[in-house]
Formats: structure tokens, sequence, C-alpha cells
């Protein structure tokens, strides 16, 4: 059956195709699970931009306050973490988490020449490039390219979204996006998808169609896959009914059913709060930290919590002065945290941002985000992370 590519997008389903499984990851075909011991890392993308200095509060620091007259956090009203820092009242687990030593803070994380575009600048997160540079894969793409050439010993990743995003896409291998196994499970066997993946003829097609064939045939293929082992391990834990919560029961399910998968990635938000930033934020912390604590209750249960590494970014902080609409506007640098049970370094792993010098009001960069990436692929997934960076990165000391 010839199927011309206008037919095919009408039909529907291609819906299907933004699912966007790869194409020749043979991992999902068969066998090969993740047994306890073997390390997770699970990236968390603060949707919006972050606002670092009311997220980790520099509670010493005047200057703090004078740009923040209305909307600085007082000294009293944070959960003190060391002599001159804490954290924002919103996120108590976090408090905990870093009084056990299951948590690092990474000050001034970012790049040169920052562009305050959420749309860019997210880009240059995902795909690990300069501020000048524009490509067309993300650095956990480049990851699956590199680790999954043979498919003998695969590495997979998978997006909880119901769109992959940049950073999981590879030129030759693809991450994989859904919010709902069942879901994904059912929408691969409707009997027009599977009758379309059978009955595609490669040299009636041009390589477009055949990219939308192949997409299609992989999600038929491995959706059944997910879905078996998402039913292994059914989640008794009770995790918020949330966004991040449902996101984080997902991952919970998936991981503790020893499915082969050493990346997932997740998405909560927006923190771009122009107005009104503390009832927002708080909101959205709240959300995040009652979602955390269950997690991590539920991976210290059955003994997976030292495999797992969660790992917090956002694509640029926040100004350091507020404006006049109780929030903050696009900024530069940030911070980033860390959640796991094998930090080496934990608490804060650098210097406070340095608030007397400002980089045009944004908090400077002292921590390029690729050092980051190349510490999280060297010492936390184990591969080299030169060709994945296109560029030698040196790995930090906390892993």
């Amino acid at each position: 059956m010839l199927i011309k590519r206008r037919s095919f997008i009408q039909s529907g389903s291609l819906a299907a195709a933004s699912l966007f499984v790869p194409r020749m990851l043979k991992a999902f075909e068969g066998p090969g699970a993740l047994p306890a011991g073997n390390k997770i890392l699970i990236v968390l993308q603060l949707t919006g931009g972050n606002d670092g200095l009311n997220t980790f509060i520099p509670y010493r620091n005047d200057l703090y306050y004078r740009s923040r007259p209305r909307i600085g956090i007082k000294r009293e009203r944070a959960l003190h973490l060391t002599d001159e820092m804490g954290v924002n009242s919103a996120l108590p687990y976090f408090k905990t988490l870093f009084d056990e030593g299951n948590m690092g803070i990474l000050n001034s994380v970012g790049y040169p020449q920052p562009d305050r575009s959420h749309f860019r600048s997210m880009d240059i997160w995902h795909t690990a490039s300069n501020s000048t540079e524009y490509l067309n894969t993300g650095w956990l793409g480049r990851y699956l390219d590199q680790e999954c050439a043979s498919c003998e010993h695969p590495s997979q990743a998978l997006e909880i979204d119901e769109v992959l995003g940049l950073c999981l896409k590879g030129n030759i291998h693809n991450g994989i996006a859904f919010t709902d196994a069942a879901r994904l499970y059912r929408t691969a066997k409707d009997p027009l998808l599977t009758k379309l993946v059978s009955s595609h003829e490669h040299e009636h097609s041009s390589h477009t169609v055949d990219y939308l064939y192949q997409t299609l045939a992989g999600t038929v293929n491995n959706a059944g896959y997910i879905f078996q082992n998402s039913r292994q391990f059914p989640v008794s834990a009770a995790y918020p009914g949330t966004s991040i919560g449902k996101d984080l029961k997902t991952i919970a399910s998936l991981i503790l059913s020893d499915i082969n998968t050493c990346v997932y990635y997740l998405s909560v938000g927006s923190f771009d709060t122009h107005a009104a930033q503390e009832s927002r934020q708080q909101k959205l912390f709240r959300d995040l930290d009652e979602a955390i604590a269950v997690f991590v209750a539920d991976m210290k249960r059955h003994s997976r919590f030292d495999d797992i590494l969660i790992a917090g970014f956002s694509e640029f902080g926040r100004r350091v002065e507020q404006n006049s609409s109780g929030g903050t506007d696009h900024g530069a640098a940030n911070n980033m945290f860390f959640l796991g049970g094998k930090i080496k370094q934990q608490g804060l792993l650098n210097d406070l941002p340095d608030l007397a010098d400002l980089d045009d009001g944004d908090i400077r960069y002292k921590v390029d985000f690729r050092q980051v990436y190349a510490t999280l692929l060297e010492s936390w997934l184990g591969v080299q992370s030169q060709t994945i960076l296109n560029g030698k990165f040196t790995p930090l000391p906390f892993l």
C-alpha cells in the first residue's frame, strides 16, 4: 500500500510520530534490564527561568536585600543550610536532603555571552552549544549516538512529556517521550498504525516519509516493552496528584521494574515570574518538594536511592534587582542542585554569587554549564564526554 505524505499526515496518526522513537535502538526489543547498582540520571528542567537567589537565599548579604526590598526573603523565613545561605521555606525536604548530605548546590552556572530569550537559552542548554552556535542535536541525543552505536550494550533515555525535546534528539538515535505508558501502548496498537507499518514500501517513498514510518514502527515495537515493564512493579507509595508527582511516579515504576533505561528527563514550570513572584514560586516549590520527598522515600525503601542522581537546572536565572511588579526579569547565570545518595562533595559546592560584581545587572557566570554535563557524563554515567560536548570540559569533583 503506497500512501502519500499528505494522506499520512491527514490521517491524524502523525501524533504518534511525535513520540520520536529511536529508529534503530534495538535495546527496547529485548531483555537487558538495569539492575540495582547501575547509575541512573534524572534531569529536572525548571522551565521558564527559576530565580535562584530566592531559591537558595544569601541571607547575610546586604546587597541582596537592597536589590530586593519587596521580594527579598527575610533571614528568619529562610530555612538555614549554612551560616550564609538558606533555602526557600517552600522546600523543607530540600533542607532535609542537605542536612543528610544528599544534596549539592552549585552557584553561578552559565556560559559566555548569555542570551536572555527563553527559546534561545534553552536551545543552548539543550544542545550544549556556544551562544553563537546553532545545533540541531541535543547533548543527550549525542550521548545516545555514541553509546548506542552498536546497540550491543545500549543506553536509553526517556522523557516524561508529550513531545520529545531537543535535548534528547541525536543524529542517529533519539529518546522516546511519553507521559502514560498504557496510553502509549494503546496508541501503538491502533489498527491503522499497525497496518501502515506492515504495508509501507520503502522503494516508493521519500526519505522524510521513510523516517515517519520508521518512527511509527519504533513506536509499535517499543511501546509494549515499556508498558510491560511499567506494570511489573506497581508503585504503592502515595505520590501527589500534581504534574510533577505523576511524572516522578511514572519514573519510579520504571526504575523499580529494572527497565534498561539510565536517563530520564522531565520538566516542571513555568518559573517565568515577572510578577507576583513570591506566591507563584512558592506554589511551584511546594509541588516540587512534596513530589521529591515521596520519590526519594520510595527509592530508599527499595534500596535504589544510591543509584540515582537528580540534576536540576533552569535555562537562566533572574535579574538581581526586583522589578516594579513584585517579580524579576530574565537574567543570566544561576544555581543548579544535585540530589542523590552518592554525591561525593555535598553541601555548598562553590562560593555564593558575587552580588558586588555583576554582568550588566546579572549574576556573572563562574562555571560553564558544559563542565556540569561533562561531570554527569564521565563521573556518573561513565562515558567519555569530549565528542558528545564537541570539546573538552573539565569535570567537577562533586561526583
